[in-house]
């Protein structure tokens, strides 16, 4: 099945793109970014909106169509496909395959200072209705807050025998998430701890696919909640304990 961006009527290609130029806005600011949309291949653009960030930079908004075609068909993306159990669930679960109760060690590791995605999957009062790994009988979860080295977070995990670890990721400048999550996963091989724990990552730009990519055991992104991590990272644990 060939599928195109949808934006009046059904495969008319209409696509909308915005993007930041170092300029003020002014008459020639949208015309240059009028030639940056036909540049990128869009078709008959137009201006939509075009505002002031500060003296020297302005946001543009442009509006067109583009001839790019996909077939779905061709696309394969590695996805988590086990639907998440309730927390109660997953607490009866563990209760049932374990003799004691599993150790989740999360943060936001590196230079990273966000905390906000961390908090929803282990704080007690978790996000938008679902509560948080601290909430969950069976489980021990210790939330290390942002900024912490990598060299500290596995050093933990190693004094609380850690089963989970949970990273968060949201700073992505230059790569640097990337770099970050491949040093901590080539410390733990290196302290043979790799094959012993799951371990998982999470953030806005992060898929199942690229953290698999990477040496993670899955990747969770936007709309993911505790008991979508917990889910997964007992039924591993679980998959694990059977070899």
């Amino acid at each position: 099945m060939k599928i195109k961006p949808y934006g009046d009527t059904i495969n008319d290609g209409k696509v909308q793109l915005s993007f930041t130029l170092p300029i003020s806005v002014s008459a020639k600011g949208i015309a240059c970014a009028k030639e940056i949309a036909k540049d990128m291949g869009m078709i008959d653009p137009a201006v939509v909106n075009a505002e002031s960030l500060s003296d020297n930079f302005s946001l543009y908004i442009v509006y067109g169509s583009v001839k790019a075609v996909v077939d779905m068909d061709k696309i394969h993306v590695e996805e988590i496909t086990s639907k998440a159990m309730e927390r109660e669930e997953i607490e009866n679960l563990i209760k049932k395959e374990f003799d004691r109760n599993i150790i989740f060690v999360g943060a936001s590791t590196g230079t990273d200072a966000h905390t906000v995605g961390i908090d929803a999957i282990m704080n007690m009062k978790g996000f938008a209705g679902h509560y948080g790994l601290e909430r969950y009988q069976g489980i021990d979860a210790y939330n290390l807050g942002s900024q912490v080295l990598n060299e500290d977070f596995i050093k933990f995990a190693r004094e609380k025998k850690a089963d989970v670890l949970l990273i968060s990721q949201t700073v992505t400048q230059k790569e640097v998430h990337l770099k970050n999550m491949i040093e901590l996963v080539e410390l733990l091989e290196s302290e043979g701890l790799r094959d012993n724990i799951v371990l998982i990552a999470g953030g806005a730009r992060i898929t199942h696919e690229l953290a698999k990519e990477l040496g993670y055991d899955a990747g969770f992104g936007p709309g993911n909640f505790a008991e979508d991590v917990a889910t997964f990272a007992i039924n591993t644990l679980i998959d694990k304990k059977k070899r």
